[in-house]
């Protein structure tokens, strides 16, 4: 999932600043005689050393005081914030910026491919802290600061899921790292503390909920958060749990509260899941719950620049999540840069470790110490085309995206029709049936079966590639009061994939290691490395979009549907970057209940789509003439019918951010 962005342009005044501080900040991250010597060159420092000890680092904690009462306990919450930092910066007075991983899982559930925790010495100073970051960047003269969300570990306070108290669990921090809010020595002593070391300047980081958190408190606007760097993370916590009125899962954001929480707060946060089971009815409406929990609307918000990462398989924070940020976010000019794997729910030091340790340190070194190292001039986007093979583009989507308007036809046989650029008329009738999945519409996309309606164009004559976000506008006529439909664009063709639907979602850990910064007895720099997990297939299914039908007019109330009435409804898909090739089909299932990935409706209907009022608008890389080109000279003749193979069914047994 590379992307390389940058679209807020920095003003004169910054790169002039950058230029002057860059001699002070060589003092701060260059030995002595190395930054006397760099000063009297004039050269420009692009990138800092690991000059400090990890070993002699500060360790410490505070508490820092949220503002709120979330558990009633008549006291306001503190969070626990555990400090990494380099001592010698701070024995000379110089101060350094911050990397921050606000998280509720440093003690339940752990963080990255060896589901690390926090460890603590006897005096409570932290002793490992999960994942690479402080190891590699302390040295080389960042603090790092891993945040106990609010009612996990040592912090006080409730799990609110994505709402109030979980985003300032996390903004208090930024506030007290810039003097705006107080912190404490302990959970309940009255010592207050100062963040005198530090700058400010803090950038967070984190996979999931973490990068989650992230976006939220980037859309607050906070002051001092100078950069995210979201991996996977959620932008809507509607769209984690129903997709356009269509339960993903059979369960509620109370329901993870619980899963996260501590002792203490499970024993006093009744009232808190309550609210958050009461402002979730498994209806798919939106409510108020939601509203608070959607940092897509306050993306005008964000001054933070945003280095968002995604695997374009992921079935757990669903792609549609990127993809509506990543809109909201250039809609405003934030600077931005991405990268998309083939992965599924995978953090980028698991597939790419080398690239990303560089892109992320140069990252971090641009926009948090000024270095003029040319990342900010680099392709805004990194795409995985294949496994470990990866494109860039100069912006994402490509300037020449245009969206291409495409028509279901109904085809010789019933079930199996075309997709072209001319409208059609007619009719196709398919029964839900919620034992199956999109993996078992794909693999007989050639054989008409009950159960869904396949629409295929010719084999293509040119590569075509879609990026961006697809949608798909039915009109269907339902035998029952509910249905249900799912949509999904498919890549028909032989290929070699990452396995995003095998248990590590396209990794395999192997038992070798290689370290990334320095280590202690506590805590290892050293991680296990992976390889690419791999599949061959005929086919792959690339984008997915779901949608109740009930939910056609509003997402504000469902309603029953009449029998024999039609209703219209379009169907937002998964943001991708994908090129179908030449030779290979393109293809557009509609369906019912796609198993695992939705929940079933109440009933099972039949449905009867209207071909004349069915469209798919796809964001094509040269529009409708690209599409021209492409099914140019062949006619789309239904391919003969067999089983195609694929990866296998998503699994959807558990259902954590995590």
């Amino acid at each position: 999932m590379p992307i390389r962005t940058l679209i807020r342009r920095r003003s004169t005044t910054w790169r002039a600043l950058a230029t002057v501080v860059v001699a002070i900040l060589t003092a701060a991250l260059l030995t002595p005689a190395a930054a006397q010597a760099a000063t009297r060159t004039g050269r420009p420092i692009r990138e800092s050393g690991p000059v400090y000890s990890y070993a002699h680092a500060i360790r410490e904690s505070v508490w820092v005081d949220t503002g709120l009462d979330e558990d009633g306990d008549g006291h306001t919450d503190r969070v626990a914030a555990d400090i990494v930092r380099p001592a010698e910066p701070a024995r000379q007075g110089r101060k350094v910026p911050v990397i921050m991983d606000a998280s509720p899982y440093y003690s339940c559930c752990g963080r990255g491919n060896e589901s690390q925790v926090k460890t603590y010495d006897a005096h409570g100073h932290v002793v490992r802290m999960p994942l690479f970051y402080d190891n590699f960047f302390v040295p080389r003269g960042y603090a790092f600061v891993g945040v106990d969300l609010a009612g996990t570990n040592r912090s006080d306070g409730c799990v609110d899921v994505g709402g109030r108290s979980d985003i300032q669990s996390a903004k208090a921090v930024i506030d007290w790292l810039n003097g705006r809010a107080r912190a404490y020595t302990s959970r309940t002593g009255a010592q207050t503390v100062k963040a005198t070391w530090t700058n400010g300047r803090a950038g967070m980081i984190g996979k999931s909920w973490d990068a989650t958190i992230a976006n939220g408190v980037a859309a607050t606007g906070v002051r001092g958060l100078k950069t995210i760097v979201p991996i996977s993370g959620i932008s809507s916590w509607y769209d984690y749990y129903f997709a356009q009125g269509a339960p993903l899962y059979d369960g509620g954001p109370d329901e993870l509260a619980g899963y996260v929480e501590s002792d203490a707060a499970h024993a006093h946060c009744a009232a808190v899941q309550k609210e958050l089971a009461d402002g979730s009815p498994r209806s798919g409406d939106w409510t108020g719950l939601w509203t608070q929990r959607d940092y897509v609307k306050d993306a005008a918000k964000v001054r933070a620049s945003v280095f968002l990462v995604h695997g374009m398989q992921d079935l757990n924070v669903r792609t549609k999540h990127f993809g509506q940020w990543w809109d909201a976010l250039a809609k405003h000019g934030v600077h931005r840069k991405i990268w998309l794997s083939q992965t599924g729910h995978v953090d980028p030091f698991d597939y790419r470790r080398g690239a990303w340790v560089d892109t992320l340190h140069r990252w971090f070194d641009h926009e948090l110490l000024g270095y003029d190292n040319g990342v900010d001039r680099e392709p805004m986007a990194d795409i995985e085309r294949h496994p470990d093979q990866w494109v860039t583009s100069p912006v994402w989507p490509p300037r020449t995206t245009r969206t291409a308007v495409l028509h279901p036809a109904a085809g010789t046989g019933a079930g199996v029709g075309t997709l072209g650029l001319r409208r059609a008329a007619g009719t196709e009738t398919f029964t839900d049936d919620p034992k199956l999945s999109e993996t078992d519409w794909a693999a007989h996309l050639t054989t008409p079966t009950p159960e869904k309606a396949g629409f295929l164009t010719a084999p293509l004559a040119h590569d075509l590639r879609l990026s961006g976000s697809s949608t798909v506008t039915v009109t269907a006529t339902a035998t029952t009061a509910s249905a249900h439909l799912s949509a999904v664009l498919v890549d028909l063709g032989p290929d070699t994939i990452r396995d995003y639907a095998d248990a590590a979602e396209g990794i395999t850990t192997l038992d070798n290691r290689t370290c990334w910064g320095e280590s202690t007895a506590g805590d290892s720099a050293c991680f296990k490395e992976t390889r690419a997990k791999t599949a061959k297939v005929d086919y792959t299914v690339f984008s997915r979009g779901w949608g109740d039908l009930g939910h056609y007019a509003s997402l504000a109330r469902g309603v029953p549907l009449t029998p024999g009435k039609a209703y219209t409804m379009t169907l937002r898909l998964a943001a991708t970057d994908h090129v179908v090739p030449k030779g290979h089909r393109l293809a557009l299932v509609i369906a019912g209940t796609d198993k695992d990935l939705i929940d079933p409706p109440a009933t099972r209907p039949t449905l009867t789509v209207d071909l004349s009022r069915t469209t798919a608008g796809l964001p094509l890389v040269g529009g409708t003439p690209a599409f021209a080109l492409a099914t140019s000279g062949s006619s789309a003749t239904t391919p003969a019918p067999r089983t195609l193979t694929g990866v296998r069914a998503p699994n959807a047994t558990r259902h954590v951010p995590e």
